[in-house]
């Protein structure tokens, strides 16, 4: 829900702006959804990812094996949070998905055959 809001300007000038407070939860749906794009758009036009991993080598073998754990691994140090508790629950959870995705792409090809 968008709520609008009215700022007043200390010159008595009227403000009004929307509350994005939605736009983390896209951003999130867009990660989960499309993560290897993610990790694209987060190389290209910003130093978040260089500032998680110090090797570009690890950076491409998360985009092709892990992608979402290479996100959310990303999140955690830039956060500035030790890996532990529910950060290392976030992660665990984030290589389950993404070993799952990988083998229900390779159990289908396997059926196919």
């Amino acid at each position: 829900m968008v709520h609008e809001k009215i700022i007043v300007h200390p010159r008595g000038l009227a403000a009004q702006y929307t509350d994005s407070s939605a736009m983390p939860c896209l951003l999130l749906l867009l990660a989960l959804a499309f993560p290897r794009v993610v990790i694209v758009l987060m190389y290209l036009f910003s130093d978040y990812l260089e500032r998680a991993y110090h090797s570009l080598l690890l950076i491409v073998v998360g985009f092709f094996f892990l992608p979402l754990t290479t996100i959310v691994y990303a999140w955690i140090v830039n956060s500035h949070h030790a890996v532990e508790g529910p950060y290392l629950v976030a992660v665990i959870v984030c290589v389950l998905a993404d070993l799952g995705l990988i083998g229900q792409g390779a159990s289908r090809t396997r059926r196919s055959n």
